[in-house]
């Protein structure tokens, strides 16, 4: 897309019927006059571009170039107009291309919602799903812009199942319009779009009564719909918003004034989106923040540590912090293309050099010496969560803060928010679109501050490690106190000497399968090898465990993700000594094992004992299967609950073809790395 794309249109192409071979006027889709506005394209003239545009192109871009930029969400429930409203405000600024017209005229006639007048909607909802069933799906962003002020606007959708859309347009926004059509007031989804704006800290709220042609311009309907919204707002903490009643598809109050609404007397849309401000200074004159995405190393003659200014400003000489190491230097120099700067502030990407070789590489943060963001790694948060598969509290999640990713577990959720009543409520889990308050743990320390503070620091997203799709979103509270009172104890004898003592090399033999594959027998036979070569070795049994550390777990996917966890702190605490540990369990889940082999780098031995399910069944000596089958037993690994197969293990027992025997003599021969004739 060319920059014109973005900042003007060429003149509006001529349309079929009455009037032909005449440009249409933009007031010539009106079924009513709004007051003509000469300062604003097409209100009382034809839909004509800058004249700039042609003259001088440069020029035009460079106008643009020094505007304020404001991002703005439209949200609400569903079918309260916010695409059509999207569509009118790209008309009338003249944001639309001439072959784009024609096209929405076309689409207007095949798809549209408004007989053979111009659907506006069609403008944004370009998926053909949502042209299909006329409601928006995706996110779409779209650029406009005035004399005053250049405009970035996400179109949200307003189901309910898409919610977790709504929230990545609101991420970046600054201001949001909730709409309200003006037959229906104030719905749930109306309130749910409400309470994610406060909750991610939006601070300029329009709430737009839309469709007042369709009451009849009625102020007593309007100004019952804004005292509902009033009441819902001080409930949840909102406590200033602009109520404008106007209608999308005709124009009132949107870019001009109308006559048809003559009990209002405030500004229009685009009057006060042009005047609310953009939060720029106020980024500016917090402490200064600098996330480093990149250590910029071209020569051996120069390391710097480059990034966006989150936050302050940062001159030559001040001192600074490199968090969390908390290592502390000076500012040398402040690079950019264009040449050193004296000063850089909050939105500005630069590099920085540093007076001191100090180690800083990316998801590092550079702040303010004296007055640096918190180090924590257990934390208090809010989450939104969008995954389609529920929360599973205790799995591990990546989790990722500005440029730090981590690993992370959420635990079970203190209570989930209805968006309603506001209530808490307890619950085991999130699912789609539930609002949490959860304890979330980290595996290394990670830099922050509260999200009230700011979202570079404060907003996260959590990342499913085998789908890499993004779960859940963040806001971070507080760091738990205990976080800060726990610390390492410094001990003399170290992991390396208990396995310089005992001859051998730690390691963790993890035995994955379906019930009834032989992963016990197998994994017990291993063990006597060992023993026999006078190996250091321990066996934890997935029955023998369950009878102890964990016999408060049942078998629901939560219960077995933190029976894998638990597990996996034991057999590291094992390898710390030096043993060479053999766990025999389903761990039905890929994640889980994926968070154990995390926990021991290089030491961790995946053995999957693949038996078919038919071949496990037939064993069955338990006789598990057959209750499973006949509904006796819940949450059956094969029968009603899922395993996932190791992908990459580095042994694969095939017990069809081999012996356990034989499959023991393989498996100790792999981790000795020798062969003996005795094994």
């Amino acid at each position: 897309m060319s920059a014109l794309d973005t900042l003007g249109s060429p003149s509006l192409p001529e349309r079929e019927g009455p009037g032909v071979g005449r440009p249409v006027a933009a007031d010539a889709l009106s079924p009513h006059q709004p007051t003509p506005d000469p300062s604003l394209p097409g209100r009382g003239e034809s839909y004509a571009p800058d004249a700039l545009i042609a003259e001088d192109i440069d020029a035009y871009l460079l106008q643009h170039q020094n505007k304020s930029l404001l991002r703005f969400i439209t949200c609400g429930s569903v079918d309260d107009g916010k695409s059509t409203l999207i569509g009118r405000l790209l008309y009338d600024t003249r944001a639309i291309f001439a072959d784009q017209l024609t096209a929405l005229e076309a689409d207007s006639k095949r798809v549209g919602t408004q007989g053979q007048n111009i659907d506006f909607a069609l403008l944004v909802d370009g998926l053909a799903a949502e042209r299909e069933q006329g409601i928006t799906i995706d996110v779409a962003y779209r650029f406009f812009s005035t004399a005053r002020r250049k405009f970035i606007v996400a179109d949200t959708p307003g189901h309910e199942q898409y919610t977790r859309n709504m929230v990545t347009g609101a991420s970046t926004a600054d201001a949001a319009v909730i709409l309200i059509d003006a037959r229906k007031g104030v719905l749930t989804q109306t309130r749910r779009h409400s309470f994610l704006v406060h909750l991610l800290k939006l601070r300029h709220v329009v709430l737009a009564v839309n469709k007042m042609d369709l009451v009849g311009y009625d102020q007593a309907v309007f100004d019952q719909i804004v005292a509902d919204y009033r009441a819902f707002a001080d409930s949840i903490g909102i406590v200033d918003f602009t109520a404008i009643p106007i209608s999308g598809l005709g124009g009132d109050n949107i870019a001009a004034g109308s006559n048809t609404m003559p009990w209002y007397d405030g500004p229009t849309l685009i009057d006060h989106l042009e005047t609310v401000d953009v939060g720029t200074d106020a980024a500016q004159e917090r402490l200064f923040r600098l996330p480093v995405q990149w250590v910029n190393r071209p020569s051996l003659d120069f390391r710097g540590f480059s990034g966006l200014i989150a936050s302050g400003t940062v001159r030559p000489g001040d001192p600074v912090r490199v968090l969390p190491s908390g290592r502390t230097s000076r500012v040398a120099r402040i690079a950019t293309m264009d040449g050193d700067l004296p000063q850089a502030v909050a939105g500005q990407s630069v590099t920085l050099t540093l007076a001191d070789e100090i180690d800083c590489s990316r998801g590092d943060v550079l702040a303010t010496a004296d007055a640096p963001p918190q180090v924590a790694d257990q934390f208090q948060a809010t989450i939104v969560w969008l995954g389609e598969t529920a929360m599973l509290a205790g799995r591990s999640y990546w989790l990722k803060l500005g440029t730090q990713t981590v690993g992370a577990t959420v635990q079970e959720p203190r209570h989930a928010i209805d968006v309603n009543t506001m209530a808490e409520l307890s619950v085991k889990t999130l699912n789609l679109n539930d609002i949490g308050v959860a304890e979330v743990y980290t595996d290394r320390p990670l830099v922050f501050e509260p999200f009230e503070n700011g979202a570079d620091l404060g907003g996260f997203i959590l990342i499913d490690r085998t789908t890499n799709a993004t779960v859940a979103a963040g806001l971070l509270s507080f760091s738990l106190r205990r976080a800060q009172n726990v610390h390492w104890q410094a001990i003399d004898i170290t992991r390396e000497a208990h396995a310089q003592q005992k001859g051998q090399t730690p390691r963790l033999l993890w035995f994955t399968g379906l019930s009834g594959s032989g992963k016990s027998t197998i994994a017990n036979l291993v063990e006597k090898k060992l023993f026999a070569l006078g190996r250091h070795s321990f066996l934890l049994d997935g029955d023998n465990v369950r009878h102890g550390l964990n016999k408060d777990l049942g078998f629901t996917d939560a219960d077995r993700v933190e029976n894998i966890r638990r597990i996996g702190e034991v057999a590291r605490l094992m390898t710390d000594a030096g043993l060479i540990v053999l766990t025999a369990f389903i761990s039905p889940f890929r994640a889980e094992r994926d968070m154990v082999r995390a926990m021991l780098p290089g030491e961790f031995v995946e053995i999957f004992v693949d038996t078919p399910l038919a071949e496990a069944e037939a064993r069955d000596v338990k006789g598990l299967y057959a209750k499973a089958r006949s509904g006796q037993i819940a949450n059956f690994t094969g029968i009603s609950s899922p395993y996932e197969a190791p992908e990459r293990p580095e042994i694969r027992v095939d017990t069809t073809r081999e012996s356990p025997e034989a499959a023991a003599e393989r498996i100790v021969e792999h981790v000795l790395g020798v062969w003996s004739p005795d094994l």
